[in-house]
């Protein structure tokens, strides 16, 4: 797999990939990123030249991901809408990309026999409850309880129906809430340390007992490239780290490792439909493909998080202001 396409790039998940295999492998990376709101060309400064080519583009674009895809050994499929709280406002985008767009890449590779790898979500599954030992596996059933999470769904269906009709070469991963470096303010874990580097206090929806199951975004990329290695195709995998936390926690976590009263912080109005908890059991990935994550408590990942947007704050605070602004308008 000497040549990477790999769509949504300049995004969280994506960008931190791209660095992932031109730090640790000899293969070149095409990105194609239509450079929404999410995408951010910055995220992929200090890669060279001859190791990167940058697209501007959409991939629902089908003739350009048609010539994208005829030059490619493999295409590993991060690009996706994928906020929850957007898909509430207006699902319209979520439709378009995460299905339309999907499909444009599955005819694509089908036609040009290319590898594909399919980067999903657990939120698929919908939710478990608090007190339900259970965590979800490759046979669990599909309940998408959001305009995100359906869509999302629906584009791991096609995947699974493109392998199975047609013989595409695909492989597909559902992993926990990721964090890391690159990502948008907007989200979760950098709204909460930005803010507390910014002197203003952290915001949590509802009680903060919702659960999520937590993975750093270079672990996600390492267990992308082992799958897209060695996983078997038309084979879905589960990608964790045993992170469960709750939401509450984290912010208390967040607090600690920042020199903060573990209660600094103010409750907002929960959203909508509101998941309550996600685990991952991600032993299939682990005994068939040998994965280990490397950040194996969150108090580490977090910690190395917290440096990295410590330093660069360049780079998310362009995009602070108007975050903050839009969850003002809405009470959050």
């Amino acid at each position: 797999m000497a040549h990477l396409l790999v769509t949504g790039g300049a995004g969280f998940i994506g960008s931190n990939f791209v660095h992932h295999v031109i730090d640790t492998t000899d293969h070149t990376v095409t990105v194609l990123d239509a450079l929404t709101y999410a995408g951010n060309r910055a995220s992929l400064a200090g890669i060279p030249d001859d190791r990167m080519r940058f697209v501007h583009g959409s991939i629902d674009d089908a003739d350009l991901v048609d010539s994208l895809v005829a030059d490619a050994d493999a295409v590993v499929h991060y690009a996706a809408e994928s906020h929850n709280d957007n898909s509430l406002n207006d699902p319209s985008p979520f439709v378009q990309t995460n299905l339309v767009g999907t499909f444009t890449l599955l005819e694509a590779v089908r036609r040009h026999k290319v590898r594909y790898h399919h980067i999903s979500t657990d939120e698929v599954y919908g939710d478990l409850e608090l007190d339900d030992p259970a965590k979800f596996t490759e046979a669990t059933a599909y309940q998408p309880s959001s305009p995100y999470s359906s869509t999302k769904a629906g584009s791991d269906l096609l995947v699974r129906a493109w392998v199975r009709s047609f013989g595409v070469e695909a492989t597909i991963s559902n992993c926990s809430n990721n964090y890391g470096p690159y990502q948008h303010v907007e989200k979760f874990i950098p709204r909460q340390i930005t803010n507390l580097l910014r002197g203003v206090r952290p915001r949590l929806y509802g009680t903060g007992l919702n659960v999520r199951d937590w993975i750093h975004a270079e672990d996600h990329s390492t267990a992308v490239m082992t799958i897209l290695n060695a996983g078997r195709i038309g084979e879905t995998y589960l990608i964790g780290a045993d992170g469960e936390k709750s939401n509450i926690d984290v912010v208390r976590l967040l607090l600690r490792l920042m020199g903060h009263p573990e209660d600094d912080f103010d409750h907002v109005a929960d959203r909508p439909g509101h998941d309550m908890r996600y685990a991952i059991d991600a032993t299939k990935l682990r005994t068939e493909l040998g994965w280990e994550p490397r950040f194996r408590d969150l108090e580490a990942g977090l910690t190395d998080t917290i440096d990295w947007y410590r330093t660069h704050e360049a780079w998310w605070a362009p995009a602070k202001d108007a975050t903050e602004a839009k969850y003002a308008a809405q009470g959050q």
